[in-house]
């Protein structure tokens, strides 16, 4: 399957921002969206998240232009709008809320779309990327680790009895 990655354009925005409400409370662990309604609001709100000036909704789409996944890619720390301490720190871009379609799983596009971050990242000279997880989001771990990125205990949180935990990959200095 051919996977091209863009900018979303804005008619895409409430497609993406459904998919991602669909994929995360699909999740086994994750708390209900009656247990954390802002939270779900904000995975359905991609027109505010591409407000914000630091911000780019990535959105991946297969050769027929169906979309199959997003990802929220942060080029300012300052503005990734998370809990924790992740917002100071300095020299650093970030990715966040990256979902993809239940029928594309399996075929790289969550790959696809962290490398697409990556690559972002390193064209803004930034020292590293920084990313958050749940113990939900199992085989995204894996996947990251296998891109080179580390447990970041430092900017571990915790939201509303949810366990989120920080990872980064450094980006001076390496290739990969």
């Amino acid at each position: 399957m051919q996977i091209t990655i863009s900018e979303c354009p804005t008619s895409d925005y409430c497609e993406l921002g459904e998919l991602t409400v669909a994929v995360y409370s699909g999740l086994a662990n994750m708390p209900s969206r009656d247990v954390m309604p802002e939270y779900y609001q904000l995975l359905r709100d991609t027109q505010s998240r591409a407000e914000n000036p630091a911000t780019k909704i990535f959105a991946a789409y297969d050769e027929s232009n169906q979309l199959l996944g997003g990802v929220t890619f942060i080029g300012d720390m300052a503005f990734y709008g998370s809990c924790g301490s992740a917002t100071t720190i300095k020299n650093s871009a970030g990715f966040r809320l990256l979902a993809v379609a239940p029928e594309a799983h399996g075929l790289g596009v969550g790959k696809a779309l962290s490398v697409y971050c990556i690559d972002q990242a390193r064209r803004l000279n930034v020292e590293q990327i920084i990313i958050h997880s749940t113990h939900a989001m199992q085989v995204a771990w894996k996947m990251y680790e296998k891109l080179g990125f580390e447990p970041f205990p430092e900017i571990d949180f915790n939201q509303s009895g949810l366990a989120v935990f920080g990872f980064r990959k450094r980006l001076v200095g390496t290739k990969g």
